[in-house]
């Protein structure tokens, strides 16, 4: 089954109940299974641009070089997959573009982005992050997050200083010890994940669990995941219920069947006259 019909794919975004802009933005390009989701900071809608910027150059960039190529291959200087090679690069070439804006232009100063995406490929799933932007999958009946937050609050975590429920009411939730465009250079952590049929996963802006606990998304992950569009404003209904002091922003990616790569010489001439 090719990516586009094996992935059920819904993103929706709200500008949530306090603020006037929304600084998060969302990409989704199910013909290459790529998903990008953004949470911008910075005064005078900075945030939007560097958001808007990311997601830009991640999502325009990694389409057109999978045109010609395959996720799935191995990078012939570094042995990882393709997939991560494009996103850590094109991760850094975003942020090489807001940092530059942002040094340019007096009113971009200090704007920066949270960034997490997803490359779906070959029954697997490349995801790289900055910041507390989350992926979380649900798989059968366990829901967790697969990303680990950039950010003082799960360092503290981390090393014992607070537990997870202190976390919840602690004055730190917004400080991130890593985002897309502050520095020269940014290192992106990437990870690659088995997908299986049945998973679903949720891309989220920090807007949606800060206001509403894991145990609760989870809940409604599960009874809604047979309607992702039901889904997906519910969760955002959810945030703004319990006060949407931030923007919130969602993707939900439902594997529908298999997508695995075709495989040595024959599997690859099959794919040709398949597509």
């Amino acid at each position: 089954m090719d990516i586009e019909n094996a992935l059920e794919i819904v993103s929706m975004t709200h500008p949530g109940m306090v603020r006037a802009h929304n600084e998060d933005s969302v990409a989704c390009e199910p013909s290459c299974g790529l998903v990008v989701l953004t949470d911008g900071m910075g005064g005078y809608n900075a945030g939007e641009v560097a958001s808007g910027i990311a997601v830009s150059v991640v999502s325009s960039e990694v389409k057109h070089f999978l045109e010609n190529a395959n996720p799935e291959d191995k990078d012939e200087i570094s042995g990882e997959d393709v997939a991560v090679v494009l996103l850590r690069n094109n991760v850094q070439k975003a942020n090489s573009s807001i940092y530059h804006a942002a040094h340019s232009q007096p009113q971009y100063a200090g704007m920066g982005t949270t960034i997490v995406s997803g490359l779906f490929y070959d029954n697997r799933v490349a995801v790289a992050h900055i910041g507390d932007s989350r992926m979380y999958r649900l798989r059968g009946e366990v829901f967790e997050s697969i990303t680990r937050d950039h950010s003082l609050l799960q360092e503290q975590i981390d090393s014992g200083m607070i537990s997870k429920s202190e976390a919840r009411i602690s004055q730190n939730k917004n400080l991130v010890t890593r985002a897309v465009g502050i520095d020269a250079v940014v290192e992106t952590e990437i990870h690659v994940h088995d997908v299986k049929r049945g998973d679903i996963y949720l891309l989220c802006s920090d807007g949606l669990n800060d206001m509403v606990e894991d145990d609760e998304i989870a809940e409604t992950v599960t009874t809604l995941k047979s309607n992702l569009n039901l889904l997906a404003a519910q969760l955002i209904q959810a945030a703004n219920d319990y006060g949407g002091r931030d923007n919130v922003s969602v993707i939900l990616i439902k594997v529908k069947g298999d997508f695995a790569a075709p495989h040595g010489i024959y599997g690859k001439i099959l794919s040709w006259f398949k597509s």
